[in-house]
């Protein structure tokens, strides 16, 4: 192994230069100075062996022991002797070897995702296949992620499945925080426990979790009432189509509403517009389509609609049925039926939010602090992606 000194004309600093000199002697190794034009940078080339925690810690003058700790984010580090440290690891562009560090816990870790049960082609398959790409490629590090899945529209398979969580004690949790009491009894057992837990799809800010994962539910809202009441005519009527739920209401239902309700607040159009407001069933798609011909039939005046879910194309199967496919439509996520209705001018507009990256990279978030002991960032909101029939299958065919 060799160190190589980078410089311009002049050193900027002999005293790190004479230390450098000492540890190749010690160690037995090259020292090159070159000329390179780049200034004030000190990089370790590694031919032979990795860099030494006591050559990193003589470089810094601190302890070994201080230098383990900043590498480890272990705390109980000053502030000088850290910034000491953090500064000789970047002049020697210090990378640790995060695969080796795993293989040496021999820990082994068990992640269990909570997130709801779903048919083919729904949007919580696309998060089912996240989680399943996260666990193939965290597995070498020792990660078990385990799927556990509940009714959406039935708040006690929601309690059911959480009280069975905390039963096996996992190393960590990812959730879908859909009904927001049930989720905060939960995980307020899970902070007692010490077990850390992350959202994804939608967040509950009071809540003490390590990471989010989604989109801004009050934002998107907002965003959906901007695109759908626009150059929409005076005095015109907009259906809000939500889904019934037992024993509680979708926390992201919740968020988006408000966001919506926020543009008509802010911009004085209660007087513009009037909302109706519209139940569906769950399961009940035959009563659905004839209260929607009720209200039809009730209100002449229904130029717009939207729901706060992913089964929008369902609205706009009845929509066709009426024939009332005049009326602006806007939803939520890119299942397969949604997008053809999309490109056949049913639904105007879909707001897309990645749901296989936000389950993906909550793993890889955990597998950070967990593991590697490095820095997360907690809130991590993903792009609102507004799509359009003239805009749908370049966003389907882009490959990242």
């Amino acid at each position: 192994m060799f160190f190589r000194c980078l410089k311009k004309n002049v050193f900027a600093h002999e005293n790190i230069t004479s230390i450098l000199k000492n540890i190749c002697y010690i160690c037995k190794i090259d020292f090159l100075c070159t000329n390179t034009g780049v200034n004030n940078v000190t990089k370790m080339e590694d031919k032979s062996q990795k860099i030494r925690i006591k050559d990193i810690a003589v470089l810094a003058g601190v302890s070994e022991g201080t230098v383990d700790r900043v590498l480890h984010n272990r705390g109980d580090v000053s502030e000088k002797s850290s910034d000491a440290v953090n500064k000789v690891l970047e002049e020697m562009n210090y990378k640790p070897n995060l695969f080796a560090r795993s293989l040496a816990s021999k820990k082994h870790y068990r992640f269990v995702c909570m997130i709801p049960t779903f048919q083919q082609e729904e949007y919580w398959e696309r998060v089912d296949k996240g989680f399943n790409q996260a666990a193939s490629d965290f597995l070498h590090h020792n990660v078990l992620i385990d799927k556990q899945y509940f009714n959406q529209f039935d708040v006690n398979s929601f309690i059911e499945v959480s009280k069975k969580i905390l039963e096996n004690e996992p190393d960590a949790v990812f959730l879908s925080p859909i009904f927001k009491n049930e989720t905060l009894s939960f995980t307020d057992e899970l902070t007692t426990r010490r077990i850390p837990f992350s959202f994804i799809d939608s967040v509950i800010s009071e809540a003490n979790y390590l990471t989010y994962y989604g989109q801004h539910s009050f934002q998107s809202g907002y965003i959906a009432a901007k695109l759908l009441l626009g150059s929409l005519p005076e005095k015109s009527q907009v259906m809000v189509i939500r889904t019934h739920r037992k024993g509680s209401v979708s926390n992201q239902t919740i968020s988006r509403y408000k966001g919506f309700m926020q543009f008509i607040e802010e911009n004085n159009l209660h007087e513009n517009f009037n909302i109706i407001n519209v139940e569906f069933k769950n399961d009940d798609e035959g009563a659905n389509l004839k209260l929607l011909e009720k209200t039809f039939l009730n209100n002449d005046a229904i130029n717009a609609a939207i729901t706060f879910n992913s089964k929008v194309y369902l609205l706009a199967k009845h929509l066709v049925s009426l024939n009332q496919t005049n009326i602006r439509l806007i939803g939520y996520d890119l299942l397969k039926p949604n997008v053809q209705y999309l490109k056949e001018g049913v639904i105007n507009y879909l707001i897309a939010q990645r749901p296989d990256k936000q389950a993906y990279f909550t793993v890889r978030d955990m597998c950070k602090e967990l593991i590697f002991k490095q820095k997360i960032k907690k809130v991590n909101f993903v792009p609102i992606d507004i799509l359009l029939k003239e805009n749908i299958e370049d966003y389907l065919n882009f490959v990242e």
